[in-house]
């Protein structure tokens, strides 16, 4: 069987992220990316080797990139047309005026967070309905916080059979390299309530009752949780036993905070550079072990979410999931995240 060509349209904070992973699989392979015009962010798919396009067919557009010192393939239709998927990491909000250009061309598309799952009808996450996207046209990979979510609720909800969930989502005010957003010197709550966050969760896995609060707090390093599960009589689990539970899944970390000094974000990432992550990243979503507390039916826990990095998985099983190249999402994911560690720590 070919290999799944899969072209790039954005190549920014998640799109080079996605173009990275992409290239690490064995059954895929990136046809190219796209940039509005020359920029810096240019430099970095030359040097991968990626062919650059255009986001525009636009003549003159794709002649400034050759203006600017770079060769551009061509613009976005050229991409598409020598493509199987398209992995759409374009800024928010173009999300429809895109998705009618790939349904023209009849390309299978995957988008990020930051369309609404009306757009496709569909979302994804690997671990909750891998399945319900096989062979799909278009499909939407949900949002940083929603991908957190997901990954330590979705085999509570599976054990438990029910779930209800309140969470406060402490959410950081900006990516790191983006200057133009706050909060500086203050905390914002996000005044619709309930957040987009536990709504967004049921797109995935609408068995699990959930509603969130959100504040942002100005910092760039991750998002925090904290969650609050109530489980059905009958759960037979104990604080341990969710914490084994958590462990036997795919990116999810738990560990001790205060034994490991890894008792605030800042140390969590530092982590994840003493380790050797590309960027840094952390893929896995991090629990503390000793804020995890099951009293009675209630429980209790902390999580952090590094915004620009736990979805980046996530789009490599999805286009395995549109393509139905894997019906089995732990084959995906398992295959997925051995080939982006090797490939990383080249």
């Amino acid at each position: 069987m070919s290999n799944t060509r899969v072209a790039i349209n954005g190549y920014g904070t998640i799109g080079k992220r996605v173009a990275d992973a992409v290239d690490a699989q064995d059954d895929m392979e990136i046809v190219g990316v796209t940039k509005t015009g020359p920029s810096f962010g240019c430099d970095l798919a030359v040097k991968k080797g990626f062919p650059l396009y255009c986001t525009s067919d636009d003549p003159e557009r794709i002649a400034s990139f050759a203006a600017g010192g770079y060769e551009c393939a061509g613009g976005l239709s050229d991409l598409l047309a020598s493509s199987d998927i398209v992995v759409d990491c374009s800024p928010g909000k173009h999300g429809e005026e895109n998705l009618a250009t790939y349904r023209t061309v009849g390309i299978k598309a995957i988008f990020q967070g930051g369309e609404k799952h009306a757009l496709t009808g569909l979302s994804y996450t690997s671990s909750a309905n891998h399945a319900a996207n096989l062979n799909a046209d278009a499909t939407r990979v949900v949002s940083c916080n929603t991908t957190g979510l997901s990954r330590t609720l979705v085999p509570l909800h599976d054990h438990c059979g029910s779930l209800k969930v309140e969470c406060t989502m402490i959410r950081r005010a900006a990516d790191p390299g983006d200057s133009k957003k706050g909060p500086i010197n203050a905390i914002k709550p996000v005044l619709k309530v309930p957040s987009h966050h536990g709504p967004d969760v049921k797109t995935v896995k609408p068995e699990i009752e959930i509603n969130s609060l959100a504040v942002a707090v100005p910092t760039t390093i991750m998002h925090v949780h904290a969650i609050i599960a109530d489980l059905p009589e009958g759960h037979g689990l104990s604080t341990e036993s969710v914490i084994d539970l958590w462990k036997a899944q795919p990116r999810v970390i738990v560990m001790a905070g205060e034994a490991n000094r890894l008792t605030t974000t800042a140390e969590v990432m530092e982590m994840a550079r003493d380790i050797g992550r590309k960027w840094g990243d952390l893929h896995e979503i991090f629990v503390w072990e000793d804020g995890v507390s099951l009293q009675g039916d209630r429980l209790y826990y902390f999580q952090a979410i590094h915004q620009e990095s736990d979805v980046i998985p996530e789009n490599v099983d999805a286009i395995r999931a549109l393509m139905g190249t894997e019906t089995d999402w732990r084959a995906s994911v398992a295959r997925t995240d051995a080939a982006i560690s090797h490939y990383y720590n080249l």
